[in-house]
């Protein structure tokens, strides 16, 4: 974080850190000219994450897994995470890029409240997102796409919202869930058919954990849960009382009720 005065010359107009950062010169940057090749580069994939509104707020889940082609790079990557006290982000595409993008994306909500006094309104927070997202296209164009899913709690209406997005920033605000990566067709083919806007908590909690388990049964790039090896999908819940991260004791049990119903 920037602590002190700004250098004399350098002004910045609005609460952005990333706009702080290029007045200082010292923003990354993500500026790859369109037509180079970066067909080389090995870069892990994050798969599958999906969220499912319930009752009062949104369920976010996400397989571990992340692959290099037809190989495993990973088996316990974490791809849910919350982005401020009332909204959690996950992650598919280019691991390493998206990961960065999430922490930069935290960074901005934390610079924001504590220049403004307020939390960014939800829409707000989705909305900076999607500009995010959209100035990682010359990358996405080169093959290194980031594609996140967001959700949080409305505090405007008492309600969960869930939001996905495309490769250019576009920004879409679901009705009842949403869902991304290489299992996402799989995943929500499942939702569609078990979803209901009375979902409780832990009724969206099954649901998604059984998306999941679906999309891994078809699509060979998402991982389900792994009860051998302790492996279990990372799990966010949002609520009118906060963003929660569930432990993986927490979803042990879930996970092998899940199993059982997908045999």
């Amino acid at each position: 974080m920037i602590e002190g005065p700004l250098p004399i010359g350098i002004a910045v107009s609005g609460p952005s850190f990333t706009d702080l950062l290029r007045a200082l010169d010292v923003a990354p940057n993500w500026d790859i000219p369109v037509g180079g090749n970066l067909s080389h580069v090995a870069a892990p994939e994050a798969t599958t994450v999906l969220a499912v509104r319930y009752d009062g707020g949104a369920v976010m889940i996400g397989d571990r897994q992340a692959t290099e082609g037809y190989w495993v790079a990973h088996r316990r990557i974490q791809k849910v995470f919350a982005a401020d006290g009332y909204s959690a982000v996950a992650i598919s595409g280019t691991a390493g890029l998206a990961i960065e993008l999430v922490r930069l994306f935290q960074t901005e909500l934390e610079h924001y409240e504590k220049l403004e006094g307020v939390r960014l309104s939800l829409d707000g927070k989705a909305t900076y997102l999607a500009r995010m997202v959209r100035q990682q296209l010359p990358m996405a164009m080169q093959g290194l796409v980031v594609v996140p899913v967001f959700c949080g709690f409305d505090e405007s209406d008492g309600s969960g919202k869930v939001f996905t997005f495309d490769a250019v920033g576009g920004r879409y605000e679901e009705q009842d869930f949403g869902a991304t990566g290489s299992g996402s067709r799989e995943a929500k083919s499942f939702l569609r058919t078990v979803f209901r806007p009375s979902f409780t908590e832990s009724e969206a909690v099954d649901a998604a954990f059984r998306a999941i388990i679906a999309a891994a049964d078809e699509d060979v790039a998402t991982g389900g849960p792994d009860v051998r090896r302790g492996i279990y999908p990372n799990i966010v819940t949002v609520s009118a009382d906060g963003v929660a991260t569930w432990e993986d004791d927490a979803v042990v049990d879930i996970a092998r009720s899940a199993l059982r119903q997908a045999t």
